[in-house]
């Protein structure tokens, strides 16, 4: 069954979700669509999707091994991936090591600057908006999550920066942020939140931990050029180059 024959479900920047095989799957389907600025500036990288299916599905299956809970069952081929259907919630976590990005600018900080500890930010998920960054005051007031949620969030997510950061730094790749996302996975009347959408070089800052030199997907929203072959240093760092090499020279959909 091709995702020709599927019903498309939802289409983000990044990827599509489609309608999966069995009651409480979806296929996810990774796009070479590169977005920034709130989809402000975009292009097609080819071979993106490509990498980034195979990365988060080697970080996924990782995250499994260790008991952290998410959406990914297997990869189905290039670009596709049998997940579970959760509910999604309407936050984006990150998780901050360095000071880079928006945290930069916001407090007028050196790009680089090592951090006294890890923090987490919510944002709320809304494109209208650019995605506004919220308190935990809001989350329950405006009821995207309750305190319970919230407290599994954060010891996931802290749980999740602890394995990355040793898994990057195992291969000279500095962990200095990763945005995440969560759903509701729900079993009878009871729901729990677990891990979901990705995690690649479109949604981690990965530097080099001796150059700086930066690997993700900062080369597309600064114009630094080899945006592709960046995200393939990561994939061969990680040891999960694979088919890839000739699916970005001969171009295979």
């Amino acid at each position: 069954m091709t995702t020709k024959n599927r019903k498309k479900i939802y289409e983000g920047k990044a990827k599509i979700l489609y309608e999966g095989p069995e009651p409480g799957t979806l296929v996810q389907y990774f796009k070479d669509d590169a977005t920034a600025f709130n989809g402000e500036k975009k292009a097609q990288l080819e071979g993106k999707g490509v990498i980034n299916n195979r990365i988060s599905e080697f970080v996924m299956t990782k995250l499994t091994n260790i008991g952290v809970q998410n959406h990914f069952i297997k990869r189905l081929n290039l670009r596709e991936q049998l997940i579970r259907e959760v509910e999604i919630v309407p936050l984006e976590v990150v998780c901050r090591n360095v000071v880079a990005g928006s945290m930069a600018k916001r407090f007028g900080l050196p790009e680089g600057q090592q951090l006294p500890r890890s923090i987490i930010e919510f944002y709320y998920k809304n494109d209208a908006l650019n995605d506004p960054l919220v308190t935990e005051e809001h989350i329950t007031a405006f009821n995207w999550a309750n305190t319970q949620e919230i407290d599994d969030i954060l010891a996931t997510t802290l749980r999740v920066n602890d394995f990355l950061s040793g898994m990057f730094a195992a291969v000279g790749i500095t962990l200095v942020d990763f945005k995440i996302e969560y759903g509701r996975l729900f079993e009878g009347d009871f729901s729990r939140v677990i891990l979901a959408d990705e995690v690649s070089p479109d949604s981690c800052r990965l530097w080099d931990s001796t150059s700086g030199e930066k690997l993700d997907k900062d080369r597309f929203r600064r114009d630094m050029g080899n945006v592709i072959e960046s995200y393939t240093e990561v994939a061969k760092r990680l040891g999960i180059m694979g088919d890839m090499p000739k699916v970005i020279e001969g171009g295979v959909q």
